[in-house]
C-alpha cells in the first residue's frame, strides 16, 4: 500500500474527503519525523517504536573488488514492532473487525416558509457595444511591377 492508497482507505473516516485524510496523514508523518530528528523516540502502543540510532564508523568490504573500505559513522531511523503487531503478523492473534466510518449526518428537512421577495434595484443594463465586423480587405495578389522598357534614341 502506498501513500495515495492509504489516504483513499482513510477518506471514508473523514466524510469522504481525501483532502482532510491527506492532511491528517501528513501531520502524523511530519510529527514522527520532527521528533526523530530531535533524537526523541516515538512509541505507538500495539504498533511499534520509531527511534534514531547512531551507527559507528566501521570497516567494510567492496563485494566486487574485495577491497576493504572505511564506512563513515551515520544516523539511521529504526522501527521496532510492538508485541501486539508481531502477534497479528505471526497469526497468534486475530484482528477484530475494522472500524467503520461514522454515518454521515442526515440533514433534517426544514419547513418551507413563504417569504416576501425583497425588491431589488433593477440591474443596470450595460449596452452591448455592437462590434462592427471588420471590413474584409481584399488583398490582391501582388504582381511584380511591369518593367518599363525605355528605349534610348540614338543621337545621330
Amino acid at each position: 500500500m502506498n501513500k495515495a492508497q492509504f489516504i483513499a482507505a482513510l477518506a471514508p473516516h473523514f466524510n469522504d474527503s481525501k483532502k482532510e485524510a491527506a492532511h491528517a496523514v501528513d501531520i502524523v508523518f511530519d510529527t514522527i519525523v520532527r521528533n526523530l530528528s530531535k533524537g526523541e523516540d516515538v512509541m505507538i502502543n500495539d504498533f511499534g517504536k520509531f527511534k534514531k540510532v547512531d551507527r559507528k564508523a566501521r570497516m567494510g568490504r567492496n563485494p566486487f573488488t574485495g577491497e576493504t573500505i572505511k564506512i563513515k559513522a551515520s544516523k539511521k531511523a529504526r522501527f521496532l514492532p510492538a508485541k501486539g503487531l508481531k502477534d497479528v503478523i505471526s497469526g497468534e492473534r486475530k484482528l477484530g473487525p475494522a472500524p467503520k466510518p461514522e454515518p454521515k449526518p442526515v440533514a433534517k428537512a426544514k419547513p418551507v416558509v413563504a417569504k416576501k421577495a425583497a425588491k431589488k434595484a433593477p440591474a443596470k443594463k450595460v449596452a452591448a457595444k455592437k462590434a462592427k465586423p471588420a471590413a474584409k480587405k481584399k488583398v490582391a495578389a501582388k504582381k511584380p511591377a511591369a518593367k518599363k522598357v525605355v528605349k534610348k534614341a540614338k543621337k545621330k
